[in-house]
């Protein structure tokens, strides 16, 4: 069972190498989250921290929830997840509760996924029973260790490798690839990718319309001094991204992914004699009523299948709408560093 099991799940977590362009090849993943998920229980269970039947805990905002499911009905653990509102839909809840999930939803009115009422929930749920195990996927170094299998698999496939393209949520997969990598290519460039109103690079946090990147709270996975550049890519760029790469290369992703591949489409362009890339996080399923759906697209304000084929270039660091994408210069600052040289500002005269 438990041979099975491992080869079960290498599966899932195992990458499709997709040749995007010439020097652009993406890991297109069934479901990433699979892969620091195990390592972390792994972990929890031989060291005593997760014992035989124990309850997991943890906060999350979509596919590190359903690699916990998964991992908890195969080996027999109990499982609470505490999520946002804005964050699920009924028919992920529903996968969810039927691999043998607990769901607690904190309302959101605010639309910014609420991280800190979600930890509180789960502080509560830590004092009632304080055995149960918190995979802390947002600081858990395990988190971005869980990631040197994926580092092997692009050298592997790649040989040298230039440019490193990902998104971020957690902080794991970009920084711990990228931590791997450096240490083969000091060369190496890696970009991040967030969305507008997310904290993780100095905005502030607001209603964002696209999911499975960004944040409200910043994990300690995050190194910002490992990041060259930060993309802030809207939802609407994404969602195209995702169209464009199932009609043109039959790779149905998530719109997360397709961000991902957008940033690092124009990075390969830029700079055709380097070798990119690009980390895919997860598949397109969960969003075949909406992003995949012509009628849901229509009916969001203002939305285009304008193509954007370059992000405008900020100076200083600040949100904008769902339809644009920006870039910043991060030069592998510091958060404290880069926010403290941002100008200050200037108040309206009346």
């Amino acid at each position: 069972m438990v041979a099975l099991e491992r080869d079960y799940f290498r599966a899932l977590e195992t990458p499709r190498m997709a040749t995007l362009s010439p020097n652009l090849v993406a890991a297109a993943f069934p479901l990433m989250k699979l892969m620091p998920a195990r390592y972390i229980l792994d972990r929890a269970a031989a060291d005593g921290a997760l014992q035989t039947g124990g309850r997991i805990v943890e906060s999350t905002s979509g596919t590190f929830g359903m690699a916990l499911a998964l991992l908890a009905a195969a080996r027999g653990y109990r499982l609470t997840l505490v999520t946002a509102s804005s964050l699920i839909d009924a028919k992920y809840r529903a996968r969810l509760e039927g691999l043998g999930a607990t769901m607690i939803i904190t309302e959101d009115p605010d639309g910014n996924g609420d991280q800190l009422r979600r930890l509180q929930r789960l502080e509560g749920i830590r004092r009632e029973e304080p055995d149960c195990f918190w995979p802390r996927q947002y600081d858990n170094p395990g988190n971005a260790l869980s990631y040197a299998r994926l580092a092997e698999t692009l050298v592997r496939t790649m040989g040298k490798i230039d440019c490193l393209v990902g998104c971020v949520g957690s902080g794991g997969s970009l920084c711990g690839t990228g931590a791997f990598l450096r240490a083969v290519f000091p060369h190496l460039v890696i970009i991040a990718v967030d969305t507008h109103r997310s904290i993780l690079f100095g905005q502030p946090v607001g209603r964002r319309l696209l999911r499975g990147l960004g944040n409200s709270v910043l994990p300690r996975n995050l190194r910002h001094d490992l990041v060259d550049e930060v993309h802030w890519v809207g939802a609407y760029p994404a969602f195209g991204e995702a169209r464009r790469l199932l009609r043109e290369h039959g790779i149905f992703q998530g719109p997360t992914s397709a961000a991902a591949a957008l940033v690092g489409r124009w990075a390969a362009t830029r700079q055709p004699g380097a070798r990119v890339a690009v980390i895919m996080a997860d598949e397109g399923y969960r969003y075949a009523d909406t992003v995949f759906d012509d009628a849901w697209l229509a009916s969001l304000p203002g939305w285009s299948w304008q193509r954007h084929p370059e992000p405008r270039l900020l100076t200083a660091i600040a949100p904008a709408s769902e339809a644009d994408w920006t870039r910043f210069a991060w030069s592998r600052r510091s958060l404290d560093k880069v926010v403290s040289a941002q100008p200050i500002p200037r108040g309206r005269s009346n």
